[in-house]
């Protein structure tokens, strides 16, 4: 089994470094490829003045993230791709842990693990929950997009997820189109290709940004971006779980009132009406919301969803 670890970046040379020295001293070697997306700041300087340490792949133009992602994995070489953004870096065991995982079960085609959320001073400020029993655990392939659509399998952010590349291939790569949620509805079709494998360590770590680019977006965006999400993910519930789902009705009103909620806390009192009232006699729509919350907020909690120890 290889591993390339795909890192995208765009003019950001101090993270960057960063993010390939965890690259570079993964416990076992593996191939590192730098996507850039036509940094003007010296990136590609540095990345030369690393010699055959690494591959790099320059874009012509700046194609945002999906663009370096796909740049990324067509220069790959490996079996399994390690997506990493350019403020984001691995722990160094990370290659080495996932790949004992994936041994244990080769039908997984994706792989997410725990990861720490740092400021931009390092600092953590809070970890993704554990998910399920023991170390590692599979999800068969019939259950994940049930799973998805209840929230019980949180793949989570590019950190936290490694891809088989065939299978990344398979589905048609990254969706130019979006502007967010990019990575979510990556999995969403790459999870029609096999089983899904969650490793419960932490094993990266992602730099949240105050005002980062997902804040600056409209919330009514945001609202109707998840919504699209939430229907190709509807779209492929496996016909055994068709019977426990909600309606796609009651799904909408959920999210209505998850973004009014979030509108609140930003104290966007105007836009959280605007959003949220549709649904606000909902009974399903509350309902959802309450699990929802109860399963972010209990690690552990038990899941219709079957998930399988491997160790």
């Amino acid at each position: 089994m290889k591993f390339s670890i795909v890192i995208t970046t765009y003019n950001r040379l101090s993270l960057l470094q960063r993010a390939v020295e965890s690259a570079l001293n993964q416990t076992v070697p593996c191939e590192v490829v730098i996507a850039d997306n036509a940094s003007t700041d010296g990136t590609e300087a540095y990345v030369h003045s690393l010699g055959d340490r690494v591959e790099y792949r320059r874009n012509p133009s700046n194609l945002n993230h999906a663009g370096a992602v796909n740049a990324g994995v067509e220069a790959a070489s490996g079996d399994w791709i390690k997506l990493v953004d350019d403020d984001d870096y691995l722990a160094p065991h990370c290659i080495e842990t996932l790949m004992g995982a994936i041994a244990q079960h080769p039908q997984a085609v994706i792989c997410s693990c725990q990861a720490a959320q740092v400021d931009t001073a390092g600092q953590e400020l809070s970890r993704t929950p554990i998910t399920g029993p023991g170390k590692a655990f599979y999800i068969p392939q019939a259950a994940i997009h049930y799973g998805m659509l209840l929230e019980q399998v949180p793949f989570g952010t590019p950190i936290q997820v490694a891809v088989q590349r065939e299978a990344l291939i398979q589905s048609g790569g990254w969706d130019l189109t979006m502007t967010s949620c990019d990575d979510i509805d990556s999995w969403t079709r790459v999870a029609e290709l096999g089983d899904a494998l969650f490793v419960n360590e932490c094993l990266g770590y992602r730099t949240v940004w105050p005002g980062g680019y997902d804040q600056k977006i409209d919330l009514q965006q945001r609202l109707n971006t998840n919504l699209l999400i939430k229907t190709r993910i509807y779209e492929r519930i496996h016909p055994t779980y068709r019977s426990q789902i909600p309606s796609l009705s009651a799904i909408q009103k959920y999210l209505q009132l998850h973004w009014g909620l979030v509108a609140v806390k930003q104290r966007q009192f105007s836009q959280a009406i605007a959003v949220a009232l549709p649904a606000m006699i909902s009974f399903p729509a509350w309902k959802q919301l309450y699990q929802a919350r109860k399963q972010r907020n209990y690690q552990g909690s038990p899941s219709a969803v079957p998930k399988i120890a491997l160790f």
